[in-house]
């Protein structure tokens, strides 16, 4: 649940995001917050792993773009252990940051929070491939991360002909 606080003193501080609730015009202390990286926990049971190539994209992403963090809090329960943001945890440990942006889930069950592991690591959305080789650059789409389709150009078969008849072939082995 969230505490109501003094408006006046969240908005002096920008470490804490607010929401307002303006049916009732009232103001409440987001779970949503800023804290040393020391104190978020890797979660043991984490069912995830990162292949080391795409952690050193993740890492690369975080140190250019690390405000991304704040919009996408790693999600801990209210013992600190991570729900949801094991890779970016360990990314920005390798980055080097002191702090990170976490989101406390509280009040959840134990059946609540594994759901959520897994939930939160399942792809439902596809890429529209098109959108992305017409409107995106795609050495910045392989920078951020994105695993773009590898096409099998088609075969112009006069030209395979002809690159038959000029090759040599090994009357032994065949090549």
């Amino acid at each position: 649940m969230k505490q109501k606080v003094n408006i006046a003193s969240v908005k002096e501080n920008p470490k804490i995001n607010y929401v307002e609730d303006n049916l009732e015009n009232r103001f409440y202390y987001a779970l949503k917050k800023l804290v040393s990286i020391l104190i978020v926990k890797e979660n043991p049971d984490n069912p995830r792993f990162i292949k080391d190539s795409k952690f050193k994209k993740l890492v690369k992403s975080i140190k250019a773009f690390p405000e991304m963090l704040e919009k996408r809090p790693i999600v801990v329960d209210e013992d600190m252990v991570v729900l949801g943001g094991n890779m970016r945890l360990k990314a920005c440990k390798s980055a080097g940051l002191f702090e990170v942006w976490i989101d406390i889930a509280e009040g959840w069950t134990e059946e609540q929070k594994k759901e959520f592991i897994v939930k939160d690591n399942v792809g439902f959305g596809e890429w529209d491939w098109d959108i992305l080789a017409n409107e995106w650059d795609v050495q910045q789409l392989v920078e951020w991360g994105v695993d773009l389709p590898v096409f099998d150009l088609p075969i112009d078969e006069d030209q395979d002909d002809k690159n038959d008849t000029d090759k040599e072939v090994c009357e032994l082995c065949g090549k």
